[in-house]
């Protein structure tokens, strides 16, 4: 169990952040569209543009807000935006109309983008390089650890099914964002980034770095699969029980939780990076076959195949996130972390934006052949990113010294 812990130091103090504000999240992502719905008054159709509008704006503003964090120090940069997300899942709790939620939602979406984005850059100053991608590997396995703790509780609310519940998960969520700020108050200061040299916002002109982002996003077409493809996947094209897919996520979850440690340790540089990366398009392919037989057969050979390709996706997930973590820390320049962060991090916003539509254009409208093209898609990006990334290697300043992070609060 303690091997499951991340160092004592800044490194556990972290993960305690994750925790705390995950906890929240886990509740808020399963009551979120009903709450919406039941409460606020919301159509679907409604509630559905309104987040990915607001999802594009933190997208773009999430590179601005990763430079500030550099400029004017990460650590206070990320407690505001922690601060700023709360003030936002508080201000759901208020809302009665689409403008007013819509504003609400552009404002968590993009305290949300910024906050991943300096917590990047925090990361970086108080985590040596050669210890960060294993950091990471343990904060992703407490951010799956309080997801899932949240999710019963959002359950418990959802049992309850009264407007009273789904308010008390709302303040709940709110609060976890201030226990979060409170939480990274406790964290050694880290001095900000000199200035640079050069045009603003430089990561967009940065054309390797921004050929490795296209080609991670791609990667990220895993994302919606658990939550989206493979449930309808299950309810439109198998007769296998429809708890399956609380079973699979609690599968998934579990998995990352236990294994993703394990699974950093292998990545250690770009090779090693661009290796676990190859491997994980390998097994999402195979994933993607197993899931495409699950139509065919008994029920119980469907279910077996379901559960084989959700072990296999989330083996691939666990390599593939080992291996972008290494690539996209390892290619931003010194002094840029939370700007270049914030960029790569818009792959997460698109995949889950544009991601449902390709996956139930290509699961639902083609079955079988859509699953084995969504399998090709992902090999062929894992295995371009190799020479891409080396590519980006090449064009790499000569690195300058790591920040040092102060000794006092």
């Amino acid at each position: 169990m303690s091997q499951l812990l991340p160092p004592a130091g800044p490194q556990r103090t972290l993960a305690l952040a994750q925790l705390s504000n995950s906890l929240g999240d886990g509740a808020y992502y399963v009551t979120s569209a009903l709450y919406f719905t039941h409460v606020v008054g919301l159509p679907p159709a409604r509630i559905g543009l309104g987040l990915t509008v607001a999802w594009a704006v933190g997208s773009v503003v999430g590179v601005p807000l990763g430079r500030i964090a550099d400029r004017r120090g990460p650590r206070g940069t990320a407690v505001l935006l922690a601060l700023a997300t709360a003030a936002a899942v508080a201000s759901f709790l208020v809302v009665r109309g689409f403008l007013p939620f819509l504003v609400a939602a552009c404002l968590y979406a993009t305290a949300q983008s910024g906050l991943a984005a300096a917590r990047q850059a925090l990361l970086a100053g108080l985590v040596t390089k050669e210890e960060r991608t294993g950091a990471l590997a343990h904060l992703q396995s407490t951010l799956n650890a309080g997801l899932a703790v949240g999710a019963a509780l959002g359950g418990v609310a959802l049992s309850a099914g009264t407007r009273a519940a789904y308010l008390a998960v709302f303040a709940v969520d709110a609060l976890s964002f201030v226990l979060c700020a409170l939480v990274l108050l406790r964290l050694p200061r880290v001095a900000p980034a000199p200035a640079v040299r050069g045009a603003r916002l430089e990561v967009l002109r940065d054309r390797p770095y921004a050929a490795v982002a296209l080609l991670n996003t791609v990667l990220l077409l895993r994302m919606p699969l658990l939550s989206l493809g493979l449930p309808l996947w299950i309810n439109e094209r198998t007769d296998a029980p429809e708890w399956l897919v609380s079973a699979l996520f609690i599968l998934n979850t579990g998995a990352v939780m236990l294994f993703q440690v394990r699974t950093a340790r292998s990545v250690s540089g770009l090779s090693t990076a661009a290796r676990a990366i190859r491997r994980s398009g390998a097994l999402m392919l195979l994933a993607c076959g197993v899931f495409a037989a699950s139509a065919t057969g008994p029920v119980w050979a469907e279910a077996a195949a379901l559960v084989g390709g959700s072990v296999l996706l989330v083996a691939a997930e666990m390599l593939q996130s080992a291996g972008s973590w290494q690539l996209g820390f390892d290619l931003a320049p010194p002094g840029r972390i939370g700007e270049y962060q914030g960029f790569f991090g818009t792959g997460v916003t698109v995949a889950r934006t544009l991601g449902p539509l390709l996956l139930t254009a290509l699961l639902l409208g083609m079955g079988v052949p859509g699953w084995l093209l969504l399998g090709g898609l992902v090999l062929a990006a894992s295995y371009a990113l190799g020479p891409v990334a080396r590519w980006a290697a090449r064009t790499r300043r000569e690195p300058a010294p790591e920040r040092v992070a102060a000794s006092t609060v």
